[in-house]
């Protein structure tokens, strides 16, 4: 569907509270309003009209409005420039499963490559990317922000109301530099689409809660602790060690699923 005169036809650039106007007779089509003469309800978006909706006043069709006025465009142009980023992120990991991991036994056919609730995080980007080996969360540099000289496999601690949180640096052919933190790698406990996307969105609500910091706090506290205790014993009795039951910070953020996620590595 295109509506002519809105912005050239980019039915995707009108935002839900864009007011539309009829080239013919210039009457206006205001969300907050609605149709009453076709029983649509106030606070319907132009884009959700019927089909075989058309002008109340001269009939003239859909195709005939244009813009009057979107308070929501700034949002949209915004949301347009973060998607453009990372298209070229996901762009970056589909031609890596395609080249690299596609008949990797690791790798997990029933997901996909995703990015996932990014928004602007201070001068960066940040979400999550999911993919068929892996799930991060991911920095990527905003406008303005040149990235270009982060050297792979370079590690910096990045803190979050949750805590704090290690992300390795690596750079791509179309993204150039970024920043991941390993969430779950690999990704077998997740048989849909659907389930990865919906933790990586409760991630990112949980990253900026900070209730989690206590509770990371004393997971590391236990972590090193432990790790202390271990290198106390010889090799032998290390082996036979129970395993360390303190959850990660990753297992903490994710509520739990992440608890066999692998090590912090460099998975993207």
């Amino acid at each position: 569907m295109s509506f002519e005169g809105s912005y050239l036809g980019a039915n995707d650039r009108i935002s839900e509270q864009a007011i539309m106007e009829c080239k013919i007779c210039w009457t206006p089509y205001e969300p907050a309003e609605g149709d009453d003469t076709r029983q649509v309800e106030p606070g319907t978006p132009f884009s959700a009209l019927p089909e075989d909706w058309s002008c109340p006043n001269c009939s003239a069709p859909k195709e005939q409005f244009m813009v009057l006025e979107d308070p929501g465009a700034p949002d949209i142009l915004e949301a347009s420039r973060i998607r453009a980023a990372t298209d070229r992120l996901a762009a970056d990991f589909r031609e890596v499963y395609n080249a690299k991991m596609r008949d990797v036994p690791i790798v997990n056919k029933a997901l996909q490559v995703e990015a996932v609730a990014f928004r602007k995080h201070g001068d960066c980007l940040l979400g999550v990317l999911v993919s068929q080996w892996f799930m991060n969360l991911v920095l990527l540099p905003d406008a303005g922000q040149d990235w270009s000289g982060l050297r792979a496999g370079e590690k910096e601690v990045i803190s979050f109301p949750s805590g704090e949180y290690e992300f390795i640096h690596n750079t791509r052919e179309l993204t150039g530099g970024y920043k991941a933190c390993s969430l779950f790698s690999p990704m077998h406990e997740f048989t849909r689409q659907k389930d990865a996307t919906d933790v990586a969105r409760a991630v990112m609500v949980a990253l900026f809660e900070e209730e989690h910091r206590a509770e990371t706090d004393r997971s590391a506290e236990i972590r090193a602790a432990r790790e202390d205790e271990l290198a106390a014993v010889d090799a032998a009795e290390a082996e036979e060690a129970p395993v360390d039951p303190a959850p990660t910070r990753r297992a903490v953020l994710t509520g739990g699923l992440s608890q066999d996620a692998a090590e912090m590595r460099d998975a993207g």
